[in-house]
């Protein structure tokens, strides 16, 4: 299996968002866009506004790792944006194969994630 790089945005200069993902497109595979809405986990990022943004401005495709409640809402949005990657946490599901059914029927790869018991980020 080659090895593939997928550069987070979380580590970019946010005022030079579409710069810093053009600095690193030349040798990453995707980029990684970690979604935090403060509710599902303490920290808050970016959200649905700045992914439709970010790709009207890059050519390497996004991978969208949502830590926020009620993914069933919010997941298809990501996809039909045109996330090629879209992954939820089982924790935070209503429905997990309607959700992720949904998430494909938009054009993106459904990813299912869970959290790790010895972590905090997920409590």
């Amino acid at each position: 299996m080659a090895v593939q790089m997928a550069p987070s945005i979380l580590s970019a200069d946010f005022a030079r968002l579409a710069d810093e993902a053009a600095a690193v497109a030349a040798v990453a595979d995707w980029l990684h866009v970690d979604v935090m809405d403060s509710h599902f986990v303490p920290n808050l990022t970016i959200g649905l506004p700045v992914v439709e943004s970010l790709l009207k401005h890059v050519s390497l495709p996004l991978d969208c790792h949502l830590m926020i409640s009620e993914p069933d809402r919010w997941a298809p949005g990501y996809a039909e944006a045109g996330a090629r990657n879209v992954t939820v946490h089982a924790e935070a599901l209503q429905s997990p194969v309607r959700t992720l059914r949904v998430i494909r029927a938009a054009g993106a790869r459904a990813g299912l994630a869970t959290c790790c018991p010895r972590l905090t980020c997920c409590s």
